[in-house]
């Protein structure tokens, strides 16, 4: 529905070159007729090459870009959940002391600044006064780090929020007070007990987290030059780059898919009352 297509801007050839260009990727058909194209194609593994990086098939692109946006998200989930699940657990376990109320506050303070903030003030603040840090780039594991941290905080401070109040059910139960009666140890009582029953809300909101920090890092990519599927998608929606904007959109929806399914595979897995049903 953009206007224009992908050879709209090449006003240096000529019409009839053109319209040649336009006839080879089916552009002069009708939207329904170019979409039943392309599922036919689809359905033999064909995704089209790019229509603005000519020559280059959209599954090379992908194959070449995908690895390290999924590096990217794999270190941000790191991140979140060595973050995020130890901060919940210590809220809720000193619920309504400053412990409690700093580590809320802290969490608030990561969901509302975006990461296009965050990011450039960890390149300013840390990344331009380090030797080994770089501003941008993705050579070694320690160009990973400040993407990651800038793409993890948020997503650390949904998971410390969602585990405090799992948490504070959880051990508000019967069978936790049980357990204290019988003069268990604190530690035991939270690893052994409460812990399974308490991550089931940050579990089952890990697997669409995931998803997000790997298609979500478009701004995060962008910022540290980050040569993942972020810059791609964004290169061709400017370059109307249909095949390549279908392509990696579609490998999106299929990431999603998996990693709910994934999700609520493990919500299996932690919970005996799903087992049972």
């Amino acid at each position: 529905m953009m206007p224009g297509d992908p050879l709209t801007d090449e006003k240096s050839l000529p019409q009839h070159t053109i319209e040649k260009n336009r006839a080879y990727y089916r552009l002069d058909q009708p939207v329904p007729i170019q979409y039943l194209h392309y599922l036919k194609n689809l359905s033999r593994g064909d995704f089209g090459e790019s229509m603005s990086k000519v020559g280059r098939p959209v599954i090379d692109i992908i194959r070449h870009s995908f690895p390290v946006s999924l590096t990217l998200g794999v270190s941000a989930m790191a991140i979140a959940l060595g973050i995020g699940i130890p901060a919940g657990i210590l809220s809720a376990l000193k619920k309504n002391s400053l412990l409690d109320y700093g580590t809320m506050a802290a969490a608030m303070f990561g969901i509302s600044i975006p990461s296009f903030v965050i990011g450039p003030l960890l390149a300013i603040g840390i990344a331009s006064h380090s030797n080994t840090l770089k501003v941008a780039g993705w050579g070694d594991p320690f160009d990973w780090l400040l993407p990651a941290i800038t793409l993890g905080l948020a997503t650390a401070a949904y998971i410390a929020r969602i585990t405090r109040g799992g948490m504070l059910e959880v051990i508000n139960q019967d069978y936790i007070r049980t357990a204290r009666a019988k003069g268990l140890s604190p530690t035991r009582i939270v690893i052994k007990h409460a812990l399974r029953g308490g991550i089931i809300p940050a579990v089952a909101y890990v697997g669409p987290a995931f998803a997000m920090l790997i298609s979500g890092s478009f701004i995060v990519e962008t910022i540290f030059q980050v040569p993942g599927l972020g810059q791609h998608f964004i290169n061709a929606t400017t370059a109307r780059d249909y095949n390549l904007l279908q392509g990696v959109v579609l490998l999106f929806g299929i990431l999603i898919v998996l990693a709910n399914l994934a999700a609520d595979l493990a919500l299996v897995a932690l919970n005996p009352r799903l087992r049972n049903s």
